[in-house]
C-alpha cells in the first residue's frame, strides 16, 4: 500500500509540473512572439505605443497594444504573470524528493562515480541549487551584466562545468536532474527576485507619478531573456529520464552540453528570425550541434563506464541464463505485476522479444538504477552476449 500510495503521489505531482510548466513556457513563447510581430510603424499618432498586433484564434479576433512604457492611466485589472513559475518549480522540487532524494539509493548514487551517503547526496543537491542561483545572480550583478554577449559566454562555460561536476558525483539520471534543477531555480529566481519585483515597482512608480527606474526595467529584461534561451535546455532535461543512452554514457556530460547548445542555438533562431539579418546560420548550427549528440551516443561508438572488472564471455549463452539473471536483478521491478516503465517479464518468450532493450540498458549501466542487487560485471557480459547471439540466428 505504501509503493502504490507513493507511485500516485509521484504521479500526480508530475502531472502537475508537466501542466505548470507547460503554462510558464507557453506564456513565455507566446509573449516572445508577440514582440517580434509587433506592426511598429503603424502607430495610430499615439507617441506612447511601441506597436501592435491583430490575431485571430477560436473564432475570435482580438487587438492588442504594446505601450512604450506604461499607459497614462493604470487598468483596474492588470493580469500578472508568475504562479506559472512558482508552481512549476514548487511541484518540480517536490518531484525531486520524491523521486531523487528517497529513492537516492537508486536514482541519485552510482557507487561507481562516488560513494556518497544519502544525507550527503541529498545534501549537495541542494547546495547546488542554491549556489547556482548565487553565483549566477552576482554574475548578472557585476559589470559583466553591461556586456550581454559575454556574459551569456561565461553562463555557457559554467553550465558546461556544472554538468562535468554532476556527472563527477552523481549517476548519470541524478546528475542530468540536478543540472536541470539549477537552471530551473535559476529561471524561477529570476522571476521572483526580479522580474516580477522590477514590474511592481513600474506599477508603484505609476500610481505615485514618479518617473520609473530604467536600470531596473533594464535588468528585468536581461533575466528574461535568459529564461528565454534556457527553456529548450531544461525542457530536454525534464524528459531525459526516458533516454539512457544520453544520461548513462560515458562522455554523458559531453552529450549534455551538445544537446543544451543546440537547444540555445534553435531558441536564438527563433528569436532573430524576424530580423532584417535574419542569419539563417544559426538554425543549421544548431541541428548540427545535435548531430554531434546522436553520433556519440551511436550504440557502436558507446562503451560502459570504466570499470576493472570487464569480462569476456566464452560460448554462447542461453536464455534461461538470462532468465536467471533477470530474476535476481530486474523481475523485483519489471514483473508483470509490479511492471516499471511499460516493460515487464512473464517469461523467456518476454525477454528476447524485448532483447534489444535489456541489453541497452544492462550494457550501458543504466539498470538496475543504482545497481542495489550488485549485478556484476560478467552477468553484464552474458546479457549483451546473449543479445548478439538472437541476433546472429
Amino acid at each position: 500500500m505504501e509503493s502504490h500510495i507513493h507511485t500516485w503521489l509521484e504521479l500526480l505531482v508530475r502531472w502537475a509540473h508537466f501542466i505548470t510548466g507547460i503554462a510558464w513556457i507557453g506564456a513565455s513563447f507566446y509573449f516572445n512572439w508577440l514582440e517580434n510581430h509587433l506592426d511598429r510603424a503603424a502607430q495610430r499618432n499615439r507617441d506612447n505605443i511601441a506597436g501592435h498586433l491583430w490575431a485571430v484564434h477560436g473564432g475570435g479576433f482580438y487587438y492588442l497594444e504594446k505601450f512604450k512604457v506604461a499607459p497614462d492611466k493604470l487598468p483596474e485589472t492588470l493580469h500578472w504573470f508568475k504562479w506559472e513559475a512558482y508552481m512549476t518549480w514548487v511541484s518540480g522540487f517536490v518531484l525531486l524528493v520524491l523521486v531523487y532524494y528517497m529513492g537516492a539509493e537508486s536514482y541519485l548514487i552510482d557507487s561507481r562515480v562516488a560513494d556518497l551517503s544519502v544525507p550527503v547526496a541529498i545534501g549537495i543537491g541542494i547546495a547546488t541549487l542554491v549556489l547556482s542561483w548565487v553565483v549566477y545572480d552576482q554574475l548578472c550583478k557585476s559589470p559583466l551584466g553591461d556586456r550581454p554577449a559575454l556574459l551569456a559566454g561565461v553562463i555557457a562555460v559554467l553550465l558546461v562545468l556544472l554538468s562535468f561536476a554532476m556527472t563527477q558525483i552523481y549517476g548519470g539520471r541524478g546528475a542530468f536532474i540536478h543540472v536541470g534543477a539549477a537552471i530551473g531555480t535559476i529561471m524561477v529566481a529570476n522571476v521572483f527576485f526580479v522580474i516580477i519585483p522590477n514590474q511592481r515597482d513600474l506599477v508603484d512608480a505609476m500610481k505615485e507619478g514618479r518617473a520609473p527606474d530604467g536600470a531596473k526595467g533594464k535588468a528585468g529584461l536581461t533575466r528574461s531573456r535568459h529564461n528565454n534561451y534556457l527553456t529548450l535546455p531544461v525542457l530536454f532535461i525534464m524528459i531525459s529520464n526516458h533516454y539512457p543512452g544520453t544520461y548513462a554514457h560515458e562522455w554523458n556530460w559531453v552529450v549534455l552540453a551538445l544537446i543544451m547548445a543546440g537547444g540555445v542555438a534553435i531558441r536564438h533562431y527563433f528569436n532573430v528570425r524576424h530580423l532584417p539579418e535574419k542569419k539563417v546560420w544559426i538554425l543549421p548550427v544548431g541541428f548540427v550541434l545535435l548531430l554531434g549528440a546522436f553520433f556519440l551516443t551511436m550504440p557502436e561508438q558507446r562503451t560502459a563506464p570504466d570499470t576493472d572488472d570487464s569480462v569476456e564471455v566464452d560460448g554462447p549463452v542461453e536464455t534461461d541464463v538470462v532468465w536467471e539473471i533477470a530474476e535476481n536483478h530486474c523481475l523485483a521491478c519489471h514483473a508483470v505485476d509490479a511492471s516499471s516503465g511499460g516493460i515487464a517479464f512473464e517469461d523467456e518468450e518476454d525477454l528476447e522479444r524485448q532483447a534489444r532493450s535489456i541489453a541497452r540498458a544492462v550494457g550501458n549501466h543504466s539498470m538496475p538504477p543504482g545497481n542495489p542487487t550488485d549485478m556484476s560485471e560478467e552477468e553484464r557480459a552474458k546479457v549483451e552476449r546473449w543479445y548478439r547471439d538472437l541476433q546472429e540466428q
